[in-house]
């Protein structure tokens, strides 16, 4: 049983919320008389993506710099892994699923506000692990994003209890509407880089998430 799983919760959400206080410190100091642009010692991003390329197993992840969350998903997350399954696999009802449901993704994003988070990119129970301290992860697959992307594959193989999430959504609450639909959104990157990693064992489950999420 990890020990620390509430621990884990908790530093998780600190570390998605960092950027956003940042950010918040900025823009109060820009509105500071004699204080602006540049006054800030710490870095603050704005942007979604990455200052250089990381890898998400041994694929390498696109990370050019953009201001609109959803079209750098869709285009430097999903369709990236669906050119790479057409060149291996030339799987038809993939991109025939893929057609139309890049169309719909905006819908999913209806009146959700996305600051850039800092995310590990791939925590599963496997990249976790704990010592006297607390909690300890690594193995990241790095990039700023929205928060919920990181629950994605924390859901699919198991290793967090409800203590994790419980903590997590204490910082940073659920969002109220479209939260489901997202996180199948989330976890299709994820089977998708699994269908290019280890073959078409992982097929069925990124086919059954674009059919759902057409529905």
């Amino acid at each position: 049983m990890f020990r620390y799983s509430k621990h884990l919760g908790e530093q998780l959400a600190n570390l998605h919320v960092h950027n956003k206080r940042q950010l918040d410190t900025f823009h109060k100091e820009q509105q500071t008389v004699g204080k602006g642009a540049g006054q800030m010692e710490v870095a603050v991003v704005d942007t979604f993506g990455f200052s250089l390329p990381t890898c998400c197993g041994y694929l390498p992840q696109e990370n050019e710099w953009q201001d609109d969350w959803v079209m750098f998903y869709s285009q430097q997350r999903l369709q990236h892994q669906l050119n790479m399954v057409e060149k291996s696999y030339g799987d038809r009802q993939a991109s025939e699923l893929w057609a139309k449901l890049q169309l719909k993704i905006p819908q999913f994003f209806t009146d959700v506000e996305i600051v850039p988070a800092l995310l590990h990119g791939d925590l599963w129970g496997g990249n976790v692990a704990q010592c006297a301290e607390g909690p300890v992860i690594f193995d990241p697959a790095s990039f700023y994003g929205h928060s919920e992307y990181e629950l994605g594959i924390a859901g699919m193989f198991g290793g967090f209890d409800s203590s994790f999430y419980s903590a997590y959504h204490e910082k940073i609450p659920k969002a109220p509407a479209g939260f489901a639909k997202r996180n199948q959104l989330y976890q299709l990157f994820h089977y998708l880089n699994h269908w290019n990693h280890f073959g078409g064992g992982y097929r069925g489950s990124a086919i059954s998430i674009m059919k759902d999420l057409l529905k």
